[in-house]
């Protein structure tokens, strides 16, 4: 046999009466008629098969089946609210698309993300680290917000900070010592490998390219094991890693610009993060 459905109107209908002792106020409260709340009050108990109610001298009573009903009813509602304003809540929820660097994505950005959420909880942040040297062109598909690395006086977008490209190596690395000079550096597309390379060849010093990694976290730990140098932003630099210098025989490095690009139709959600992005890196200068 099919269990009944307790139908939310006739719940609301049997606390309000419940709570009130009394059919008229209750309809009063739903702002119904009497006889309506009663019909509503006859379907719940030929639903359940029991009575609810029971009249006294004073109004209505609750019977034992009715009080036992009002803790269910009471849970049965709540949930209801609860159910229907969670997913209220997941449609006004926001979701912005934003593409950086690995580096920025781990060290620079979260932090203003947490503040960022602190102010605006129902924005929801996706965000994609990586090479970031094609993420402008997929603007409007891929990204809402792209923060990429480009060559001075190039990229456009919004310029955010410059950054020092600068050789690291783990602390009591001898570059001087290494022939060829073995270089740890992310695949094609990267512009750190790309000045690299040039800067080595420029200076005829031999070097080999000794490990590739996709990730900032491999490179960084290869690097710091002693097996190879790298080319990190200065403002990034890890505790891990120490910047080499004309000192340690290898050349300078140019300097790097950190740009904003917003898709040309951007939500309101993804105006507010660009916005908050924008002035705190901004304000904050070279790390």
């Amino acid at each position: 046999m099919t269990a009944p459905v307790l139908d939310p109107d006739l719940l609301k209908a049997f606390l309000a009466v419940a709570e009130h002792r009394s059919f008229t106020r209750a309809a009063h409260l739903l702002n119904r008629t009497q006889s309506a709340v009663s019909v509503q009050i006859r379907r719940l108990e030929e639903r359940l098969g029991t009575k609810l109610f029971q009249r006294t001298r004073a109004g209505v009573a609750l019977t034992a089946a009715g009080d036992e009903l009002l803790v269910y009813a009471r849970r049965l509602l709540d949930l209801n609210a609860e159910a229907i304003d969670a997913l209220r809540a997941r449609k006004r929820e926001a979701v912005v698309r934003l593409g950086v660097m690995d580096d920025y994505g781990t060290i620079v950005i979260p932090p203003l993300l947490t503040s960022f959420a602190a102010h605006h909880p129902l924005v929801r942040v996706e965000i994609e680290t990586g090479l970031t040297a094609t993420m402008p062109a997929q603007l409007g598909d891929a990204y809402d917000l792209v923060i990429a690395m480009h060559p001075q006086g190039c990229g456009g977008g919004e310029l955010l900070r410059r950054e020092q490209a600068v050789w690291a190596a783990a602390p009591s690395y001898r570059a001087a010592a290494r022939n060829p000079l073995p270089v740890a550096l992310y695949p094609p597309g990267c512009l750190f490998r790309q000045w690299a390379a040039q800067a080595l060849d420029a200076a005829r010093l031999p070097w080999r390219l000794a490990y590739v990694s996709r990730t900032l976290a491999a490179i960084e730990t290869i690097a710091a094991q002693g097996l190879a140098v790298t080319v990190v932003k200065a403002g990034t630099l890890p505790a891990s890693l120490r910047a080499l210098s004309d000192r340690d025989g290898l050349p300078a490095l140019p300097a790097a610009e950190i740009r904003l690009h917003r898709a040309r139709d951007l939500s309101s959600a993804g105006a507010l993060l660009a916005d908050h992005l924008q002035r705190a890196i901004s304000e904050s200068g070279a790390i």
